[in-house]
């Protein structure tokens, strides 16, 4: 229950968008949070009060000049009651009225009148989003302190628009709360740490590559532990169907080589963590074209070339980081095969995972799946690790790394 008992204000703002708040009041509740709810008069024309309320279990404010809400000055004690407030979607207009001190309505005046942490997340088209105005606008509510999380790239609810401007997705805007109000110490603040993540798309042609099952669930998961701690992370993912995690820089690419570019353009660091399952080899040379299949006739023969070795590269390298971990996806030898890999490829520590169908975790395994179960191979020896979640690995392994940081 990593939220219980904290009293989250939600303002649902008027836009399309609003219809994933149904969805965050109840991730908010199953971590435990108290939600409470304002909503603007737009907002009510994308989603009923009753709806709100049947979620929340909590009245809905919505006037701020409601007889009954207001006889104690409703909105001040809904401003100071709250742990931290959440605006979502964050319209264009809510925006201006807070970077503007305007209190016209219920929303915007308790947004005026409190003293706790502000989260705001943005929804609009991407033309309003890249206005000057809300550019501005942005940058004056972040001088003035106040959190965003969001928005993110995709397919607009106008037809034929896509760009960024699209809400923060339920979890993410759930883990940008969780991060605001973790008041545990912060062990690896300062320090600098790369991560890779997810499979690696190795071009045949223009349409087809080789690739494998990495879901990058792992990798985004130890990045935002990380973070969590303090943790200055750059993220370098491989192509995943995931989201970002929050408050980690995320850098995008396709291929190994790619992949190696970006992580060595990151060092200097103090650690670096290579979860990505990067493709051991590439054909030699892409096709211009789609090769086509001919009716009677073989295929095509590929010839392979082997691709960078990006823990190794990094490993030897003169800018090695001071912490260096790897993982080793097996399917049998496990722990041979991870000693092997500490020397040969520089690291510090190896997480060894068995990504076999038959390894017994979880209903569709390692790859793709929500449980893991490692091995932690260090020049110490072995530490055997129960199966637990990705998300219990990575904070755990965090945790690992921070001791080791710090030398705690």
């Amino acid at each position: 229950m990593t939220l219980s008992d904290r009293r989250i204000l939600l303002i649902i703002g008027g836009g399309i968008a609003a219809y994933k708040c149904l969805d965050l009041i109840r991730r908010l509740r199953e971590r435990g949070a108290r939600v409470r709810c304002v909503m603007t008069a737009a907002a009510q024309e994308f989603v009923t009060p009753l709806s709100v309320g049947a979620l929340t279990a909590d009245h809905v404010f919505t006037d701020l000049f409601d007889r009954q809400d207001e006889h104690d000055v409703g909105h001040i004690r809904l401003s100071r009651e709250a742990d931290l407030i959440v605006v979502a979607p964050a319209t264009a207009d809510l925006m201006a009225k807070m970077a503007h001190g305007h209190a016209s309505d219920l929303a915007s005046t308790v947004l005026m009148a409190t003293d706790k942490r502000v989260l705001v997340a943005p929804a609009m088209n991407p033309r309003m989003w890249n206005h000057p105005a809300t550019v501005r606008n942005r940058a004056t509510l972040e001088a003035d302190g106040i959190a965003f999380v969001g928005p993110g790239r995709g397919e607009m609810a106008e037809s034929g628009e896509a760009g960024e401007g699209r809400m923060a997705e339920p979890l993410e805007i759930v883990a940008a709360v969780e991060t605001l109000l973790d008041e545990r110490p912060k062990p690896l603040a300062g320090k600098r740490i790369v991560v890779t993540s997810g499979p690696t798309h190795e071009p045949i042609d223009p349409v087809r590559y080789i690739a494998n099952r990495s879901s990058g669930k792992q990798g985004h998961a130890i990045a935002a532990a990380l973070a969590a701690l303090g943790a200055r992370v750059t993220l370098v993912s491989g192509p995943v169907t995931i989201a970002d995690p929050h408050g980690v820089e995320t850098l995008h690419v396709e291929t190994a080589r790619q992949m190696l570019a970006a992580v060595e353009a990151a060092l200097p660091a103090d650690a670096a963590i290579f979860v990505a399952a990067v493709a051991d080899w590439r054909t030699a040379g892409e096709a211009g074209e789609k090769i086509k299949k001919v009716a009677g006739e073989a295929p095509p023969a590929l010839r392979m070339v082997e691709n960078p070795d990006i823990l190794a590269t990094i490993g030897h390298s003169p800018q090695r980081p001071g912490l260096v971990v790897g993982f080793a996806a097996e399917t049998q030898n496990l722990a041979e095969n991870a000693r092997a890999k500490l020397d040969r490829k520089g690291a510090d520590l190896i997480v060894a995972n068995d990504v076999s169908h038959g390894s017994g975790i979880g209903p569709s395994g390692v790859m793709g799946g929500d449980r893991n179960r490692v091995r932690i191979v260090s020049r110490d020896g072995i530490e055997d690790w129960p199966e637990m979640t990705k998300a219990e690995v990575a904070k755990r392994l965090a945790a690992l790394v921070a001791g080791r940081l710090t030398g705690g």
